[in-house]
This record gives structure tokens, C-alpha cells and sequence, in this order.
């Protein structure tokens, strides 16, 4: 299967999203019990798009941020070590008690001790991201990008954001921009607020190219109807992912590309890792292997960069899953909460299983 792209582009991925902090204990202790922690700048949507930028695609990020806070500053300088152009605009904080960049404070977990993630979300400043400030007729018209990666995280975070996604979307639509959503539900968004959602995520889902999410993601989000109730075999998950996407498919023919990870959990730090993705009329699987884990958070967004960057390479469709595997899987040997690959030959050994020493 072989995916068109236009030839004029600066950007070959953009992605709009609300930027934030991650704070993490050292050391994988649990939050209540550490005085040390690392803060890195984190978005799920710019970790999709890292894979890309650190292997040397352009990669352009549309966002918001608070004027004059040292957060900010810190946000910025962080993108741009990740090679990413930046655009948007800053936003009077408004007080001690306006807007700010989200904190996720985030326990990685040890051994038999799970992970826990907590979200303070309270005077979010990317709950502004407002279409009126930006040109897209720029961007995507005169600029050009080959494909949009959105989130729903971004799609449900206010009415505003809301109706900037739509807009975005449409406007990719209209100057053959492929378009990428990883629907990713959150009940906590979602509440009080589901029939305006879910017209917001069919409109997107209807001129998207690429659709990523899990069962419960396409039920929710979008209404299909979910499989028959069954065990939690390997083969009885894939097959009603199979079953669910064939269902997709006929309400939302745009789509080429659907996909998803699969996971099962040993300990904190082993888990089985798997991926199915259908292209076209052909289902690719990786079937679950057992990977190392240093902290779990990002792997599914480095499965989706890396499928993204193995399309944009023009590789053959088998290779997009295992590319994407590989660096979910690279991600979660990392600290921060995205891959940070080398080059494609380290991603390539990690899909190999070679972990010998490279001199």
C-alpha cells in the first residue's frame, strides 16, 4: 500500500497541543515518599511527533503559552532541542491565580508497585488554542505540511479547542494535508459534554486518513458498535479489533490506516508488547514480546510516531507496524515520556532483538 503525499511541503508533520510539565521522582520512587524529582516539558502529542524530528523530518508544533513565565521559556527551549519549529501565541497570565502550563505528576512504579499519574489541569492555558490565531491558509496553504497528527486529548480539553481541531482538520482537508487521530478518550473530559464531542470527533474522523484507538476509543468516541463479549486471549483481542474496525471502516470509508498496541503486564517493569494494524484491505500484527520497561508512560505515542515516520518514508506497510513497535518500545526505556531515537539502524536492532554492544 503506498501513501501520496504532496512534493511542496516544509513540514512533513505538525501537531497542535496544549504543552505542559511532567514532574517524575528519581530513582522510580512513589511521589509521597521522594524530595527529588525531574521535570521535563511533555505533551502527547509532541511525543508522536519527536520520533520524526529527532530522525531529521521537519516537524512544526502549533500551541499556546504563558507570556512571560519561566515555564514557558523552559517549554520552548526543550522543543527546540527537539529540532521543532514552534508557533503560537502567549497569553497574559492574568495573576497568581490565572492561567498556567499543566503539571502531570507521574509515579514511573517498580516491580510489583504500579504506576500512578496524576493530571493538574486547573487554568490550563492550552485550554485557549484558538483558530482566530493562527493563519492555516499559511500554514497548511502556503507553508505546507504532509500530514496532522491530533489528539483527542487536545479535541475534548474546552469548547475552544474543540472547534480549533474541526478547523484544522478541514482546512488539511482542503489542500490535501493527510490527517492523523488518536482518539483517545477521557471520561473526565467527556462529561456533561458527550453530544458535542461526539459530533466534534465524527467530523474529524470522517476526512482522517489514520485513525489509532482501542476498542472502548471507537465506541466511545465515535458510537460504533463494540464485539461480542469474549475471554482476553491474544487471538480473541485481535480478533475483535478486527471485528470493531471492520464496523469503522463502512461509517468512515476516508480511512486507510487503523491501529493499535496491544499490552499485557507481567510486572512494572516487564510487559508483553504487541501492535495490529489494518492498511487497506491487508492486517498486519506483531504478535506480544516481552520488552524491558523503565517507565511505560509514551510507548503508545512512540508506537504512533513511528508508524507516522515509517509512512512519510514511503516504506511498505509491514514495516510501518514494525518500526512503530520499535519505537514504542524504545520509548519506554527512556525517562522522558517520548523516543528519542538515534538513528532508524538502533530502531531497527531494538525490532531485531539485538542488544549487543555497538562499538
Amino acid at each position: 500500500m503506498k501513501i501520496e503525499f504532496r512534493d511542496d511541503c516544509c513540514y512533513s508533520l505538525l501537531v497542535p497541543t496544549s504543552m505542559g510539565i511532567r514532574i517524575t521522582p528519581l530513582n522510580g520512587q512513589p511521589v509521597h515518599c521522594s524530595d527529588l524529582f525531574k521535570m521535563q516539558a511533555t505533551s502527547a502529542e509532541t511525543n508522536v511527533a519527536s520520533v520524526s524530528s529527532y530522525l531529521g523530518l521537519p516537524v512544526k508544533v502549533l500551541t499556546t503559552f504563558v507570556k512571560g513565565s519561566p515555564i514557558a521559556r523552559f517549554i520552548k527551549d526543550d522543543l527546540a532541542g527537539r529540532h521543532m519549529d514552534i508557533e503560537g501565541p502567549e497569553i497574559e497570565q492574568g495573576g497568581p491565580w490565572g492561567y498556567r502550563h499543566q503539571i502531570n505528576i507521574a509515579d514511573s512504579g517498580y516491580g510489583s508497585r504500579g504506576p500512578r499519574v496524576f493530571n493538574d489541569r486547573a487554568g490550563e492555558v492550552g485550554r485557549t488554542l484558538n483558530v482566530k490565531n493562527f493563519d492555516l491558509d499559511r500554514i497548511f496553504g502556503q507553508e505546507g505540511v504532509q500530514i496532522v497528527h491530533m489528539s483527542g486529548l487536545i479535541g475534548a480539553l474546552s469548547p475552544e479547542t474543540g472547534k480549533f481541531c474541526l478547523e484544522i482538520a478541514r482546512t488539511a482537508k482542503k489542500y490535501g494535508t493527510r490527517i492523523s487521530f488518536d482518539l483517545n478518550y477521557r471520561a473526565s473530559f467527556w462529561k456533561n459534554r458527550e453530544q458535542e464531542l461526539r459530533d466534534i470527533f465524527s467530523e474529524i474522523a470522517g476526512v482522517s486518513d489514520f485513525l489509532v484507538g482501542n476498542e472502548e476509543d471507537f465506541q466511545l468516541c465515535l458510537g460504533i458498535a463494540g464485539p461480542e463479549a469474549g475471554g482476553q486471549e491474544l487471538k480473541t483481542k485481535i480478533e475483535s479489533f478486527k471485528e470493531m474496525i471492520n464496523r469503522v471502516k463502512k461509517a468512515y470509508p476516508n480511512a486507510t490506516v487503523f491501529a493499535t498496541t496491544l499490552r499485557e503486564v507481567v510486572s512494572t517493569n516487564s510487559h508483553l508488547w504487541g501492535a495490529i494494524m489494518a492498511a487497506g484491505e491487508q492486517w498486519h500484527v506483531v504478535e506480544p514480546r516481552n520488552i524491558t520497561v523503565l517507565d511505560r508512560i509514551g510507548g503508545g505515542d512512540g508506537f504512533v510516531g513511528g508508524m507516522l515516520y515509517a509512512i512519510l518514508q514511503g516504506w511498505d506497510a509491514e514495516k510501518w507496524i514494525q518500526f512503530g513497535w520499535a519505537t514504542g518500545a524504545l520509548a519506554t526505556t527512556l525517562h522522558t515520556d517520548y523516543g528519542q531515537p538515534a538513528d532508524e539502524e538502533q530502531v531497527w536492532s531494538i525490532w531485531a532483538g539485538n542488544a549487543r554492544v555497538k562499538r
